[in-house]
């Protein structure tokens, strides 16, 4: 069963598009990104490529549509104000048995969202406007018990955006009505336009906590790159965030991949620090970044095992469209 399409992107944005009736808005999950495959079988792949059809079973129902499609969405937990939780999807989304997967499939149940179509009956649909698409999408009458088709609005991004808001929800994603989807591209027809600074960053070290915490980590040396599989730059310390249980899990890892030089060549990185190989990649949240290129006020959110990490680079928002 083929699995080729790599997820379109959306470009990091400070507002709304002046021109919103030419835009399409749709809420921001905060989850992981997957392309599922329904073609002779059912296959969710995640935005690096990684198959995740094991760890999500509440979506082998997909399977018996009764129609070939290529899906396009989001996988989310839901949070106890009703918005979408990564932190708890961090608890569920860990590989396991099929034993252990089922367990957490109970506890913590995940959504699909899905909000494109890009293949259907074996005819790809990304050279379609986004709003034939949608309308093909929504034709298909997908909603069931752990997936839907969330709904969208032409104009008005600026209330949606603060509907966002009260949801608790990361923010709205701006599509333009006309636009063509262009697999593992950021063509600027899609914005994110988010509720607060947040993205990954690349764990290059730690240093050791004091008192209860000592021996364990303390704070993570985080960087991402100046461009894709660049060079790796320093982003700072991010000391918050963190559950009993997140640090036993990130003390396992970290020592797996222990090193004795880091492997970045910013000079800011603390000398007196543990190094790692840099594969690991975290979501971090931010009030802003400093003059020298640090980061405010960071706090952990989770780990991101679907992202590669030579991908990760610095988010810089874009002023609005005319």
């Amino acid at each position: 069963m083929a699995a080729d399409i790599a997820p379109m992107l959306a470009r990091l944005a400070s507002d709304v598009p002046g021109d919103e009736q030419n835009w399409a808005f749709e809420y921001k999950w905060d989850g992981y990104r997957a392309v599922v495959y329904v073609e002779g079988g059912l296959r969710v792949m995640s935005r690096g490529g990684q198959d995740y059809t094991q760890r999500f079973p509440e979506l082998r129902g997909l399977a018996a549509l009764g129609r070939r499609v290529v899906l396009d969405g989001e996988v989310i937990a839901v949070g106890g104000a009703g918005g979408s939780s990564f932190q708890r999807l961090q608890q569920r989304s860990a590989s396991g048995s099929d034993a252990e997967i089922a367990r957490r499939a109970v506890a913590i149940p995940v959504g699909y969202m899905i909000f494109d179509l890009l293949r259907l009956d074996g005819r790809l649909t990304l050279s379609r406007p986004y709003v034939d698409r949608r309308a093909r999408l929504e034709s298909l009458g997908l909603d069931g018990p752990a997936w839907s088709v969330p709904p969208y609005q032409v104009g008005n991004g600026r209330a949606m955006l603060q509907q966002a808001r009260q949801l608790q929800l990361e923010g709205v994603v701006a599509k333009r009505l006309q636009s063509r989807y262009v697999p593992g591209a950021r063509t600027g027809d899609w914005l994110k336009i988010k509720l607060r600074n947040r993205q990954e960053f690349v764990i290059v070290g730690w240093t050791e906590g004091e008192g209860a915490r000592a021996g364990q980590v303390g704070a993570l040396l985080v960087g991402y790159y100046d461009r894709p599989g660049g060079k790796l730059l320093y982003a700072g310390k991010v000391g918050t965030g963190f559950t009993t249980p997140t640090l036993q899990v990130l003390g396992e890892k970290l020592a797996r991949l222990e090193r004795a030089t880091s492997p970045t060549e910013d000079r800011r990185v603390p000398r007196r620090a543990h190094f790692v190989e840099p594969r690991l990649v975290c979501e971090v949240e931010f009030t802003e970044w400093t003059r020298d290129g640090t980061l405010r006020h960071p706090a952990f959110k989770g780990l991101r095992d679907d992202k590669d990490p030579h991908e990760v680079v610095r988010e810089e928002a874009a002023g609005a469209s005319a």
